[in-house]
């Protein structure tokens, strides 16, 4: 295997070409990116960027130096738009074709849009930066959908004086991921500080004037900001011949076809530690998953299963929340350390008789750490829980 091609320049991209130097491999190895820029790290964008904390030359994954001394191929500022698996090439805009022997697929994702014109979206630094300058004191800011991203954007313009009005169609924010009980907690951070919390309120359209409603009404604001969701960018690939639904469909190893694999927002692999298909969107499995991917291809007759704990984490407020585990779709939480009404606990989830997820707010990482242990050995609920929770829900 000579050649390697990486297509996606950003946290899996760049994990996956470190991994392919640091596992020996000394072929030709090109690293494809659709954005001018240099790898850069994505979770500040909706927090120390956006509040203007960090300048976006601190969000640099790798120093110039270490990039250079990856000997790289590098393909910035041109997208990728078609895969040959029967030649071994990679189609670009510039009307380039890159052949490989061996491909890893990290093209992750972009923001979901509305009907109309002159909503932003949150997902490159240019997008940030495009906010963040208009995010000043007394401005009036929309926020259409009250998920991780959407809150985090929400708490940082109210710090930042903006009047905020967060629209959420559910009845509780992210009941879907955390639970009814822990996401009304996490809500009450927004209203305790004056934020307009509308749910249940789906937005037609973007307009000049600030969103119009299902129902006709038009809320007015001077900014607005559309954070509902994203698809993986999976369109390039279209008639490759690659399986594609929601995300790359891949197997255990990350293996998408022969000598192909995919890696972090984009990928959807089979979790055995699970027993199920999933989509991560968290810059920790991106990283480790690209490390796995380059890993496999690499190593065919060595490959390990790709089986971790997702992690993630928000800033919100005075709030840290972290998460270990797979929380979508469980059948109880339970409070096993701490308050909710003080916002410092520990949630367990259980979904069946295992214990598959762990949620923290207001706790120090060790707080959350063994729960993390528990999950990977696969722990039954009960032995990991005992008798002395409070269930919530």
């Amino acid at each position: 295997m000579r050649r390697i091609v990486v297509v996606g320049a950003s946290a899996a991209g760049l994990a996956a070409a470190e991994t392919l130097r640091r596992q020996g491999y000394d072929g030709t190895l090109t690293l494809v990116g659709d954005e001018a820029l240099a790898p850069y790290d994505r979770p500040p964008l909706s927090k120390q960027v956006l509040a203007a904390e960090w300048e976006p030359d601190r969000l640099a994954l790798r120093a110039a130096g270490d990039l250079a001394g990856l000997d790289l191929d590098l393909r910035l500022g041109v997208a990728a738009t078609g895969v040959r698996l029967a030649d071994g090439a990679v189609e670009l805009a510039d009307g380039s074709t890159v052949p490989y022997d061996g491909l890893i697929v990290a093209t992750g994702v972009r923001p979901r849009r509305l009907p109309g014109e002159g909503g932003h979206v949150l997902r490159t630094l240019d997008d940030a930066v495009r906010l963040r300058d208009r995010l000043t004191p007394g401005r009036r800011l929309v926020v259409v959908g009250a998920g991780f991203l959407g809150a985090e954007a929400a708490a940082v313009a109210w710090r930042l004086g903006c009047e905020v009005t967060l629209l959420e169609p559910a009845p509780v924010p992210l009941a879907h991921a955390v639970g009814t009980q822990v996401g009304e907690v996490l809500t009450r951070a927004h209203l305790e500080r004056g934020v307009n919390l509308r749910c249940g309120a789906t937005v037609a359209e973007v307009t000049g004037d600030g969103v119009r409603l299902a129902d006709g009404e038009l809320v007015e604001a001077d900014e607005v900001l559309v954070a509902v969701g994203s698809r993986p960018n999976t369109d390039w690939l279209e008639g490759s011949g690659l399986t594609v639904g929601d995300g790359v469909v891949c197997d255990e190893y990350c293996q998408a076809a022969r000598d192909v694999y995919a890696a972090g927002d984009v990928a959807r692999w089979y979790n055995p530690l699970f027993g199920q298909s999933m989509r991560i969107e968290h810059r920790t499995n991106a990283a480790e998953q690209g490390m796995a991917a380059a890993r496999n291809l690499l190593n065919p007759d060595a490959r390990k299963p790709f089986a971790p704990v997702p992690y993630f984490w928000s800033d919100q407020y005075d709030m840290k929340i972290q998460a270990y585990g797979y929380l979508r779709g469980h059948d109880e939480v339970a409070v096993v350390e701490g308050d909710l009404d003080e916002r410092r606990f520990v949630a367990a989830y259980r979904t069946g008789d295992r214990l598959t997820g762990a949620l923290a707010v207001g706790m120090p990482p060790k707080a959350i750490r063994q729960w993390r242990q528990a999950i990977a050995s696969g722990a039954n609920w009960r032995e990991a829980v005992g008798a002395g929770e409070v269930q919530i829900s």
